[in-house]
């Protein structure tokens, strides 16, 4: 699976965007950029196998286990 952030004007400042959500706005392009970069960052951290719960985009819930080791490749497109 590949994810990419996006970087843009929302809400009256800057925030990254991932899949048609946006994120809490920031002051400034490098500072939602600076988080995008983090969020991607964590997106790499390992775990522990976990029952995840999440919603879709047409807002249905779904429950999926995942494994400790299946973790996403990220980026953060330059914008």
């Amino acid at each position: 699976m590949h994810l990419t952030y996006h970087i843009g004007q929302h809400d009256g400042g800057w925030a990254h965007r991932l899949d048609g959500v946006w994120s809490e706005p920031y002051p400034s392009h490098a500072a939602a950029r600076a988080a995008a970069h983090r969020a991607a960052r964590r997106q790499q951290l390992g775990g522990h196998d976990a029952e995840i719960l999440f919603q879709s985009e047409d807002g249905s819930w779904h429950r999926e286990h995942v494994e400790a080791g299946d973790r996403p490749e990220v980026d953060v497109a330059n914008e």
